[in-house]
C-alpha cells in the first residue's frame, strides 16, 4: 500500500485546512485510515482514525474542530480541520492499517506540514 498526502500549508489561527490521503494497492476489506501528527520535540500522536465500517476515533484535543471522513471507492481519507490553533502545528502523517489473512500491516505517508500562525 502506498499513501500520497496533500493539503498541508500555512494558515492563520481560526482558519481551516483540508488534508487528503489517497491509498493505492490492496486495501483488503477491513482496514483503518487515519491521521497522526508530530509537533517539534513531541511524540507522534493520533489525531483521528476511521475504519472501513465507518467507526471513528478522534482525539479530545481536536473534537468539535476536526472531522475525519473517507471515500471507500477512492481509498481516500480526508481530515477537515476548522478553527485551527497554533498548537495544531506539526507534521501530519497519514496512517493505514490493513487486516490481511496473516495479520495486520501498517503503512505511513511521507507527512505534510501544517503551520498555524497566531
Amino acid at each position: 500500500v502506498q499513501l500520497v498526502e496533500s493539503g498541508g500549508g500555512l494558515v492563520q489561527a481560526g482558519g481551516s485546512l483540508r488534508l487528503s490521503c489517497a491509498a493505492s494497492g490492496n486495501m483488503f476489506s477491513h482496514n483503518a485510515m487515519g491521521w497522526y501528527r508530530q509537533a517539534p520535540g513531541k511524540q507522534r500522536e493520533l489525531v483521528a482514525r476511521i475504519t472501513s465500517g465507518g467507526d471513528t476515533n478522534v482525539a479530545d484535543s481536536v473534537k468539535g474542530r476536526f472531522t475525519i471522513s473517507r471515500d471507500n471507492a477512492k481509498n481516500t481519507v480526508y481530515l477537515q480541520m476548522n478553527s485551527l490553533k497554533p498548537e495544531d502545528t506539526g507534521v501530519y502523517y497519514c496512517n493505514v492499517i490493513v487486516e490481511k489473512f496473516i495479520g495486520l500491516s501498517e503503512y505511513w505517508g511521507q507527512g505534510t506540514q501544517v503551520t498555524v500562525s497566531s
